[in-house]
């Protein structure tokens, strides 16, 4: 399964667009740097962001991500550096980090480079 990232169709506010790239593009860039301690690949390419969404005229982001486990211990540091590093994007008033478990997350949703990373390739 990809990630499926939910894109708003229209184009956001010029304050909002950091280096020349959308809220959508700033959100997955900075999802690259978010890693779970125990893993040395970031929760993107772990397949652990399911939806980014825009909401509120391009003012508000959404967004569902998952776990490699649903009891994981850095669970808490991990979907608060998600919301940290997310509310660092300029012209957004509002950040939601959801915690879902459905579908349940899969080795098959990480991307091939995080499963060359990991050894599973």
């Amino acid at each position: 399964m990809e990630n499926n990232i939910q894109q708003n169709a229209s184009s956001a506010p010029a304050n909002a667009m950091q280096e020349g790239l959308s809220i959508e593009e700033r959100a997955v860039e900075l999802l690259r740097t978010v890693y779970d301690p125990e893993i040395p690949v970031n929760v993107y390419d772990l397949g652990l962001i399911y939806r980014i969404e825009l909401k509120e005229g391009n003012t508000a982001l959404e967004v569902d991500m998952t776990l490699t486990a649903p009891n994981c211990p850095a669970a808490d540091f991990i979907v608060e550096d998600v919301r940290q590093k997310l509310e660092n994007i300029g012209g957004l008033t509002r950040v939601d980090v959801n915690l879902v478990f459905e579908p349940e997350w899969s080795k098959d949703m990480m991307t091939e480079e995080a499963k060359m990373e990991l050894g599973f390739l």
